[in-house]
């Protein structure tokens, strides 16, 4: 990695995070980022935290951590990543790198009893086709982001944020906010009526669970995965982020 891409990696981590990675290495927290509650959910050496869907341990295959970025390996298939802790108010960010026509996704809400299925956050080189509920950022086959989005990058890093406070949701790309619902609302549960997630007992609603890194067999990369619990509401009772 050469240093101009470092540099765009660590501005854009540093923008609309609340402070999320603001002068921050790799994989490392500021004083800043501390006091304001953030913690690290990878620690740039191991799967720490980390547990393989449906097991108890760390994938045997498909995963792997090389100079400081979790990668999922082409065409391994070692099964989908999961946190093992659960959450329900947070904001979670994160860089990731796509190869071309690469296909990836984070999820969050992921309940495992329900088919290690929740919430997705698509990463997706969209010239492989598809329509907007599958484009990156999408909460994909439910919603698409907005129109005139900016693009991302294939093959550079980018920076991505989820913030759930409540029952609102925001997803952000590159430092603009891409798609924002209402869980439980009339708009979020029509669109899931029209999903493939249509059967899913609660799916659209507020759960609590885990985040997971998808593997749909395409190579990703992943650093700087930080996490903050929130409160439910903010200061006043409002439910935005």
């Amino acid at each position: 990695m050469n240093w101009q891409n470092w540099l765009l990696g660590a501005l854009l981590l540093g923008a609309g995070t609340g402070g999320a990675g603001a002068e921050s290495a790799p994989n490392q927290l500021t004083e800043a980022e501390r006091a304001a509650g953030w913690r690290l959910l990878f620690d740039g050496h191991s799967l720490r935290g980390w547990r393989a869907a449906g097991k108890k341990g760390p994938p045997r295959k498909g995963w792997v951590v090389e100079d400081g970025i979790l990668k999922k390996v082409e065409g391994v298939r070692g099964g989908h990543l999961l946190t093992i802790e659960t959450f329900d108010n947070f904001e979670f960010v994160w860089d990731w790198r796509l190869p071309t026509q690469g296909n990836n996704g984070v999820k969050f809400f992921v309940v495992e009893e329900r088919g290690i299925l929740g919430h997705e956050y698509q990463m997706y080189d969209e010239r492989r086709g598809g329509n907007g509920k599958s484009s990156t950022g999408a909460f994909y086959d439910v919603m698409p982001p907005i129109p005139g989005r900016k693009p991302f990058h294939v093959r550079e890093w980018n920076h991505s944020r989820v913030v759930v406070r409540g029952n609102h949701v925001e997803h952000w790309l590159n430092g603009q906010k891409i798609l924002e619902y209402e869980l439980g609302s009339p708009r979020v549960l029509e669109a899931v009526a029209r999903s493939k997630f249509k059967n899913v007992p609660d799916f659209g609603r507020k759960v609590r669970g885990h985040i997971m890194l998808t593997d749909h067999g395409s190579e990703a990369w992943f650093r700087n995965l930080k996490i903050r619990e929130l409160p439910p509401t903010k200061p006043g009772g409002r439910n935005a982020s």
